[in-house]
């Protein structure tokens, strides 16, 4: 017996229609989005990390530049020969006395000191010291280099200064080669530093300082207590930043003192390309690039972990 339906009565229940799940979109969704950025991975990929990998290859074989039909697998002999070199164990020395120096701090402190400075300073003084720090920011490495030369050479500016003071006087780049490299990077890259800290200062509220000023906090109180704590984030990219281009600076000691003398300034850059092209051993130039490359790494990894723990 059939069931009568009509207007006035309700329908036999049936299967209800599978509810739409929110937020639901179609699949091709993700690689759309990811399409306009694929020529840049593609590029990366080309132009970066294909140059990485080759270079990874070269370090583990004996390729040289002149004298050679064709080059073979070594293995790990390039790396045992550069641990057992005293000369690159001297490199890695005076690359870590450099970075600490001129990055940690040179280019950190004294970024940070202009940069609080600055806050308070007139507007002419900031305009003055901003445009003389930028400028040597954006001198030429090699420009810069001749620069701090003569500035450090026997006749040059220091010793100038330091005779007209009646101050005893020294061959800078003889002497202490080191620290008039470390000093000349330090002039050099001091308005990056500058730069990020006077950003980051600005974003603090004048409330915050304000109120701990009237509470009786002096200024390295506030300095301490409430402004480093604020701008730490700012601080730890920064150091990541200017320890990574640090390690890598050629040019500025190059023309300077060319790693000279004895070794004296001669930092990881400069003793792979003695290595590489003066010596003409690739593979084992090589080799000492990927150490160094695994050196950046490190410092960036201890870096983003710090930032990365940050409340």
């Amino acid at each position: 017996m059939k069931t009568a339906t009509g207007p006035g009565l309700a329908k036999r229940p049936g299967r209800a229609p599978a509810p739409a799940t929110p937020g639901a979109r179609p699949r091709h969704v993700p690689f759309l989005r990811a399409l306009p950025v694929t020529p840049a991975v593609i590029l990366l990929l080309l132009f970066l990390a294909g140059p990485i990998a080759y270079c990874a290859y070269i370090a583990f074989t004996d390729l040289q530049l002149t004298g050679q039909a064709e080059d073979s697998f070594v293995g790990f002999d390039n790396f045992r020969a550069a641990f057992d070199d005293e000369a690159f164990r001297n490199a890695v020395w005076l690359t870590l006395v450099f970075t600490v120096i001129s990055a940690l701090l040179g280019q950190n402190t004294l970024g940070l000191a202009l940069a609080a400075l600055m806050q308070r300073a007139s507007k002419p003084v900031r305009t003055l010291v901003g445009a003389v720090v930028i400028t040597a920011w954006v001198l030429p490495e090699v420009v810069a280099g001749f620069l701090l030369y003569a500035f450090f050479r026997r006749e040059g500016t220091l010793n100038a200064i330091l005779d007209w003071l009646h101050l005893p006087t020294q061959n800078w780049l003889f002497t202490l080669p080191i620290l008039a490299v470390s000093f000349a990077n330090v002039w050099r890259g001091t308005a990056f530093s500058m730069l990020v800290y006077s950003a980051a200062l600005n974003e603090i509220p004048k409330e915050i300082t304000e109120a701990a000023e009237v509470d009786g906090a002096g200024g390295w109180r506030r300095m301490w207590l409430i402004t480093l704590p604020m701008i730490r984030r700012s601080i730890g990219t920064n150091l990541m930043l200017i320890t990574l281009q640090t390690l890598s600076v050629f040019g500025l000691i190059w023309v300077m003192t060319r790693g000279g003398p004895g070794g004296k300034s001669q930092t990881l850059p400069l003793f792979m390309y003695e290595e590489a092209f003066q010596k003409s051993m690739i593979g084992y130039g090589t080799a000492v690039a990927l150490l160094l490359l695994v050196v950046g790494s490190l410092f960036s990894v201890v870096y983003l972990r710090l930032l990365r723990t940050e409340v």
